[in-house]
């Protein structure tokens, strides 16, 4: 491999291959060659498991989020490269893999931890495409805003957080961890994120140019704060609450769950109980589908304005998320609640309604979507286009894939997920018969070749990312 002088990363000579010679000449009806470029509209949505209909979760109410997936491809092992918001999605807006100190945690900044790489959005902008943000993409709002977006990125100036029952008062700090007041569903923030991107999606249409438009809902991330008919999509006494509420056997002192939901009012509830279990995941499911009809009012729109034909759809979670499991809730650690994530991808006529168990990360999404729409792709970028798998769903892409947050670092395969931490302590986990990750099976000796082979992946990808 050759380096690259500025940014010291292997720049991945056979990377294009596959497009020049294979993907769009196979492709031919995908209006790009010698036509118009295509529109890519990517859709972020915060917290976001894989806890949807396309994902086999039939108790999940996902309408429009799986009649995308019946147009595209759903990504059934993808993977985030940090399991926390603001980290994962510089790693992803930038291509580029996290270390120990660059993104680190929700309070990374593309700006500061790269400044010198380019961004997904700024490689269309320089390409000639309008580029907009719109509600929750970057973590921080303005982070690399000028050389990112066409515009100023834009945000609801409504708290995500706002609280309309008034038999739930705001108090000073966070307010309850669940509102499921009987109110118009438009004075929510994310509803204006949507209204606005539909207003975007009309005026885009007009000017006629190529767009890059991101749009990012923050639900379903706590507090569970939805209008009360989604509440209703599900009957709270039939919610199913995880059976594996024990830490996991054999596991490291280290290992830990997020605290982010002790920061809001559990008012009546005790967390260590079944009916606390059963309202934060009723919470969770309201507000899943309350993103998945905003994700469908901007869908829908695409159609209805003719551009859905020539655009590429992105709907990607930035993270995992625990949903009670070990009695862990959120994000923050590496087991594989926390590290898998929801990805589908529509191109137009291509691969519809079709699965792939090939594993992906983060950073590969920016080297595709440049691929598809014929951008060059940055030599700072870490990732691999997996424009193949689009192409033919059932092919293998990566032996492994990479995640790591604060003191741990992480390897999955096909089969297992190895982590290992900071005080030398590991965990591995046999998901194949044991996907639900109760017990840490690093100290059984039959594992010990594939202790080795997880070792040596671990350190080939941390070798990579030091690469910057």
């Amino acid at each position: 491999m050759k380096k690259n002088k500025l940014f010291k990363c292997p720049i991945r000579t056979s990377q294009f291959l596959f497009f020049d010679l294979g993907l769009f000449i196979s492709i031919g009806t995908f209006p790009v060659m010698g036509q118009q470029k295509p529109n890519i509209l990517f859709i972020a949505i915060d917290d976001l498991r894989p806890e949807l209909g396309c994902y086999g979760a039939p108790q999940i109410k996902s309408p429009n989020i799986d009649k995308l997936a019946s147009e595209g491809v759903v990504f059934k092992r993808a993977y985030c490269n940090v399991p926390v918001s603001g980290a994962s999605r510089s790693s992803l807006l930038t291509g580029i893999l996290p270390t120990k100190t660059r993104f680190v945690d929700y309070q990374a900044h593309a700006e500061d931890d790269v400044p010198n790489a380019k961004t997904l959005p700024q490689v269309f902008k320089e390409a000639g495409y309008t580029t907009l943000s719109n509600g929750k993409v970057f973590h921080y709002l303005h982070d690399t805003e000028d050389r990112s977006w066409s515009e100023k990125p834009w945000s609801p100036s409504v708290s995500y957080s706002a609280i309309f029952d008034s038999t739930h008062p705001q108090t000073v700090g966070k307010g309850l961890f669940y509102d499921a007041s009987d109110v118009d569903e438009e004075l929510y923030a994310d509803s204006f994120t949507a209204r606005k991107t539909i207003s975007d999606l009309k005026r885009l249409k007009q000017d006629g140019k190529p767009f890059f438009l991101a749009c990012g809902f923050v639900r379903p991330h706590l507090p569970f704060y939805a209008p009360k008919k989604y509440w209703d999509l599900y009957e709270h006494d039939s919610i199913k609450i995880a059976t594996n509420r024990f830490r996991p056997e054999n596991a490291p002192s280290q290992l830990s769950g997020g605290v982010e939901y002790s920061t809001y009012m559990f008012g009546k509830f005790d967390p260590k109980t079944e009916e606390f279990h059963k309202m934060m995941k009723h919470g969770y499911f309201a507000c899943t589908s309350f993103a998945d009809k905003l994700a469908g009012d901007v869908l829908k729109e695409l159609e209805t304005l003719g551009l859905a034909e020539n655009t590429i759809v992105v709907i990607w979670g930035d993270h995992g998320w625990h949903l009670g499991e070990h009695e862990f809730w959120g994000k923050h650690n590496t087991m594989h609640n926390a590290l898998q994530v929801p990805l589908i991808i529509k191109v137009p006529r291509v691969s519809a309604g079709k699965q792939t168990q090939a594993l992906v990360e983060t950073v590969d999404i920016f080297p595709t979507l440049c691929d598809l729409a014929k951008v060059k792709v940055p030599n700072s970028v870490m990732g691999k286009s997996f424009g193949k798998i689009i192409k033919n769903p059932k092919q293998d892409f990566r032996k492994a894939v990479y995640s790591r947050y604060i003191v741990a670092d992480a390897i999955v395969s096909k089969d297992f997920n190895y982590s290992i931490y900071e005080n030398g302590q590991e965990m591995l986990y046999n998901r194949k018969i044991d996907p639900e990750e109760n017990k840490n099976v690093v100290a059984d000796s039959k594992y010990k070749r594939v202790l080795k082979k997880m070792r040596l992946e671990l350190k080939e990808n941390q070798r990579q990312a030091s690469n910057y």
